[in-house]
């Protein structure tokens, strides 16, 4: 199941550059790391549901290639992020 509208609201709101903001990498990854922190607590419970661990595994080097992505462009905003969400 997704995030709901309020969840991402929650964790992306200190991120945002702007209030329309999706596209930004600092958005992403920040959507992304509460996703993976979604999917390791359910693939705890339900070990044999391998469907899910590839979407995890998929999403963790999405947003690996985003920060590296960040880190080159504006080293700044990966200090920041990083120390934010606790990465």
């Amino acid at each position: 199941m997704a995030l709901t509208h309020k969840q991402k609201e929650k964790v992306t709101g200190v991120v945002k550059r702007h209030d329309k903001d999706t596209g930004s990498p600092e958005y992403q990854v920040a959507k992304f790391t509460e996703e993976i922190k979604r999917l390791t607590t359910h693939l705890k419970k339900n070990k044999k549901d391998f469907h899910s661990r590839r979407g995890l595994l998929k999403m963790v080097s999405k947003r690996k290639k985003l920060l590296s992505y960040l880190e080159k462009t504006n080293e700044k905003a990966h200090k920041t992020l990083v120390k934010t969400l606790g990465l």
